[in-house]
């Protein structure tokens, strides 16, 4: 019998049979909007109330910020001059099939090319990649999340570019290791010195010695690989975690955008038969 005769027997018995060979969809986004956990930076995202049903009839909002918060992604502009905005990533970039791995890191874990190579499912050449470090879950306004979280740097963003992935989302501050960004010496930075004398009694290291270069994950996938990076990925991550999916995210249509909001979805097929 098959399942669609499964069901109607079901459905004439009075029984509530469910279908289990239907696609089901996976939102990885946080969410967006005011009051949201934020990047240390300035502006923050403010939502204002403009009109409203009781006194105008309808609901209108508008809202002030940068790009660069929650569930998004940048581009080659916004870490390197003369490089494209959204223009530069060509329409099939944010819509294929891929991997949700899980890679369980601590704080100021760094993820590893020989990380990424142990992973399961298999990444494979033209995959979209989303990376489960288990931060999603620490996603707040506090340094757990933002100051201390795991992540990749130049060594895993080459492996990635050399397996010529198509698009890649972490579930952490930043496509960067934290120690790799303005938090420390790097750039416009600092901004959270003390990070550099943390990381010294921690380690016994020098921060900026074993974190030379300014956020290379970033200029490594999207400069030089023109391979879209999801920052602050989350949502329903762990639930897709482990399987492989047809993965999208679309960014605003933004002629030299330097970033924008996503929403990310997954879509598993329980059959791995992949009709889409």
């Amino acid at each position: 019998m098959s399942m669609d005769q499964k069901v109607a027997a079901g459905h004439q018995a009075g029984r509530s049979v469910p279908r289990t060979h239907g696609i089901r969809y996976y939102d990885l986004s946080h969410r967006w909007g005011h009051g949201m956990p934020e990047w240390p930076s300035a502006p923050g995202v403010n939502v204002h109330t403009l009109m409203y049903h009781a006194k105008d009839g309808v609901y209108l909002t508008e809202f002030e910020g940068i790009m660069h918060r929650g569930t998004h992604m940048d581009t080659p502009i916004h870490v390197t001059a003369n490089t494209p905005g959204f223009e530069g990533y060509p329409l099939w970039r944010f819509f294929g099939t891929g991997v949700a791995v899980s890679i369980p890191k601590g704080p100021w874990g760094v993820i590893s090319a020989q990380d990424l190579e142990r992973a399961t499912p298999k990444i494979r050449q033209n995959d979209i990649v989303m990376i489960n470090t288990g931060y999603h879950h620490k996603l707040a306004d506090a340094d757990e999340y933002y100051a201390y979280s795991p992540g990749l740097y130049k060594e895993a963003a080459e492996w990635l570019l050399e397996r010529r992935v198509k698009m890649v989302g972490i579930d952490v501050q930043a496509l960067d290791h934290p120690l790799g960004t303005k938090l420390i010496d790097h750039g416009p930075g600092p901004s959270h010195a003390h990070l550099i004398e943390e990381y010294r009694q921690k380690t016994g290291r020098d921060a900026m010695k074993d974190f030379p270069y300014w956020e290379p994950s970033h200029k490594t996938l999207m400069v030089k690989g023109g391979i879209p990076g999801i920052e602050n990925v989350g949502g329903e991550l762990d639930a897709v975690t482990g399987k492989r999916c047809t993965f999208m995210a679309f960014p605003w249509r933004w002629q030299g955008g330097d970033g924008c909001p996503v929403r990310v979805i997954a879509v598993i097929d329980p059959d791995q038969s992949y009709r889409i």
